[in-house]
């Protein structure tokens, strides 16, 4: 999924309760089946009872909604940029699949959902699924990650308690708020374990997310910069500001990273990366590329998500040997 790549990539929640309290307990956040409002991206989004008759589009959205267990309240998805996670592999399985890309706004009508989330404002584009408000004008509620709202003034600053944040929303609306809990605190543990280990301190790290005229590469604020903070190593590029950026050969030459992330996305698959890179007549040289430093990371594990974590680990692992 390319539509996003300017973006502040994390954000703290990016949606407010608009109840007097956001505790998992209390009735208005539907964990008891009662109604549900909450802001996101500056609308209102509300539901008379948590979400079971939902439509997923984007990877990153299907698996927070499986994450947080609510895969039998989901009644389509679509949009996969790589393989679902094993652990929800079976999950995903159950759902029908509307379309590899965006589905028709024909279809998705057709499966009378109650919510539509998505991970990118795109998704809601006329030549997409059509506007938000269309579908708040027939009585369906959709939901967009904070970091993928299309104003982008409305996108919370990059951190980790963001994950956590979009974590907690899809709770509220599939009336999960304890499978977020359980989820959140899980990440934060194995975050905290990742910091300890520091396996990446002293190392330098190019994330090369895609495209070989001009190379985009992870910069400082976004989901490459957070992992990269997670295991304690630096980011050739961490001073380009944005999520990911524009940079040129000569900037990668002269960087000479210790380890290269290479992304691995249906799109544009690591192992073409690896190729272009070793078969470069200056490339090839790097330090990373003459020792085979390279590191895959799948695009899910770059972006906001209950998967960026398993990126950090990933990362950290690799950089441990």
């Amino acid at each position: 999924m390319r539509t996003l790549k300017n973006a502040v990539i994390l954000a703290v929640a990016g949606t407010v309760l608009t109840v007097s309290a956001c505790s998992g307990d209390d009735p208005a956040s539907g964990a008891d089946g009662s109604a549900i409002s909450l802001q996101n991206c500056g609308r209102t989004v509300t539901l008379k009872k948590p979400a079971d008759a939902a439509i997923t589009v984007n990877q990153g959205a299907t698996e927070s909604a499986l994450a947080v267990g609510a895969g039998g309240q989901l009644v389509g998805t679509a949009y996969l940029d790589s393989a679902i996670a094993p652990q929800w592999a079976a999950a995903y399985g159950e759902i029908p699949v509307l379309s590899e890309k965006y589905p028709t706004r024909e279809a998705v009508l057709e499966k009378h959902p109650d919510l539509i989330a998505a991970s990118y404002s795109s998704a809601f584009d006329d030549k997409a699924l059509g506007s938000r408000q269309s579908f708040d004008d027939l009585g369906v509620a959709t939901y967009v990650s904070p970091f993928g709202c299309e104003d982008k003034s409305k996108r919370p600053a990059s951190s980790w308690d963001a994950v956590a944040g979009e974590t907690s929303d899809y709770g509220v609306l599939f009336g999960r708020t304890a499978d977020a809990d359980r989820v959140n605190a899980d990440m934060r543990a194995r975050l905290a374990d990742l910091t300890a280990k520091s396996a990446g301190r002293g190392k330098t790290v190019l994330w090369w997310d895609s495209s070989t005229d001009k190379p985009f590469v992870g910069a400082g604020d976004g989901g490459p910069q957070l992992v990269i903070d997670a295991v304690g190593a630096k980011n050739v590029f961490g001073d380009l500001s944005g999520n990911w950026a524009e940079t040129g050969w000569e900037a990668v030459l002269k960087a000479d990273p210790d380890v290269i992330v290479l992304v691995d996305a249906d799109w544009d698959p690591a192992a073409a990366k690896r190729k272009y890179l070793e078969s470069d007549p200056a490339l090839k040289d790097l330090k990373a590329v003459a020792k085979g430093s390279f590191v895959v990371i799948p695009f899910a594990e770059s972006t906001p998500g209950p998967r960026l974590i398993d990126g950090a680990a990933k990362l950290s692992d690799a950089l441990a040997k």
